[in-house]
């Protein structure tokens, strides 16, 4: 029976790998690596960096694929409906790769950004490919450091205040209001910069991109002051690199 590691490989900086993630690392013959175009080709050299720290052996191998296209326009009502093709365009490629150039006997992985568990698709996308009864394969699943408590930790403050919530969010819902019930929200995955629309309140900003790399940038205050320059850092490092991954807290004042 063929096996999958599903490694969660942390925000970026190898020595955040956990010591079950390296076990998993040197149980592996094959890594499975998408490549996402040129643009973001630093990606990917992150995970070979990874790889070199902790595999010095050489005796595994990397097959990469290239990673469908997302309609990254589709919106409103046609959002879910596009996610849903390319996961489903996704479990095709992962398909293919473990079909063909997994071994009957031998172990491959997956490595994630942060932890499988939050808002990444490697689980379901490996479900539905099994679903399809085309090949047939165990895996498991190794946590991994997220973003959100790279975040935490590089703004040394908690995520959440004594005997409060905390709620994980997106751009997308933080643009529809923010939570009634929680005072303290973590946003991931905001193209559009939803906290601008919140910069006459109360609220504390503590924002980080490119978390765990050599590129990190890390900015907080008020939103009120720190939302200009957290556009015009991002707007710049978008450019640069042609892309960019950022998570930010949201602290509310207490409310009376």
């Amino acid at each position: 029976m063929r096996r999958i590691h599903v490694i969660g490989i942390g925000a970026g900086d190898p020595d955040q790998l956990t010591l079950q993630a390296v076990r998993a690392l040197r149980d592996t013959d094959v890594f499975f690596i998408l490549d996402k175009g040129e643009a973001k080709a630093d990606l990917t050299g992150l995970r070979r960096d990874l790889l070199a720290t902790h595999l010095t052996d050489g005796t595994y191998r990397i097959v990469e694929a290239r990673d469908p296209e997302r309609d990254r326009a589709a919106g409103g009502t046609a959002y879910s409906p596009a996610v849903a093709a390319w996961r489903s365009a996704r479990a095709g490629v992962y398909e293919r790769l473990i079909g063909e150039d997994l071994g009957p006997h031998e172990t491959g992985a997956f490595l994630v950004w942060g932890d499988p568990a939050l808002y990444d698709s490697t689980l379901g996308i490996l479900e539905e490919v099994l679903d399809r009864g085309t090949v047939a394969f165990e895996y498991d699943v190794v946590p991994g450091i997220s973003s959100v408590s790279a975040l935490a930790a590089r703004h040394r403050t908690g995520l959440n205040r004594v005997a409060g919530p905390v709620q994980i969010t997106t751009g997308r819902r933080l643009a529809e209001g923010l939570p009634e019930d929680a005072d303290d929200v973590v946003v991931m995955l905001d193209a559009h910069q939803a906290f601008r629309r919140y910069a006459q309140e109360d609220i504390h900003i503590y924002w980080g991109a490119y978390l765990g790399t050599p590129d990190e940038i890390l900015v907080s205050g008020p939103i009120a002051e720190a939302a200009p320059r957290i556009e015009r850092l991002r707007a710049e490092a978008r450019e640069r690199k042609g892309w960019i991954m950022d998570t930010y807290l949201l602290r509310r004042h207490p409310r009376d």
